[in-house]
């Protein structure tokens, strides 16, 4: 499925979550998919995520202050100071696109229009994240990769998903 076939019968108003695994290729879909959606506002978790252990938080954080606020937004991590940075308002009247491991829970689901899993092999994304990210990511990659089992386990979100798509 293309990115074009997902935005079919998405309107100003929709919510679409966009997860999987890390290096399966979320962050390539959304960033496609917004280029297409009109007037799309795209969300990242890796902005949200309150450093290497924080992937529940950002998922509660995009419950919380994105899918069900009046006025959504979102606040940026500083990765370089380790602390939580500006808030970024988004228009409630306009597409929101959230991609990111953690994006796909229970009660964010719930308040999507559709929801999306990409998933691919575990070396494959291995190998794609750290050409992506090198040093910075390898030490952390079994840490993440615990959080992200510990989530998949508790909110089994490929069974949420509408769409199911290869990396």
């Amino acid at each position: 499925m293309q990115p074009s076939e997902l935005a079919v019968g998405l309107s100003a108003k929709s919510r679409v979550l966009i997860d999987g695994r890390s290096g399966s290729g979320k962050t390539t879909l959304a960033a496609e998919l917004a280029a297409i959606v009109p007037g799309a506002q795209l969300v990242r978790l890796d902005d949200i995520y309150p450093g290497w252990d924080g992937l529940d938080a950002a998922s509660q954080h995009v419950f919380e202050n994105v899918l069900s606020a009046s006025s959504p937004r979102w606040q940026r991590w500083d990765w370089a100071t380790e602390e939580p940075a500006e808030w970024t308002a988004l228009d409630p009247l306009r597409p929101i696109i959230i991609e990111g491991c953690g994006t796909l829970s229970r009660r964010n689901a719930a308040l999507a229009d559709l929801a999306v899993w990409v998933e691919l092999d575990e070396p494959t994304r291995k190998a794609r994240a750290l050409a992506r990210d090198g040093d910075t990511y390898a030490p952390h990659w079994d840490r993440w990769a615990r959080q992200e089992d510990a989530f998949i386990a508790r909110e089994h979100p490929q069974q949420l998903a509408d769409v199911t798509l290869v990396g």
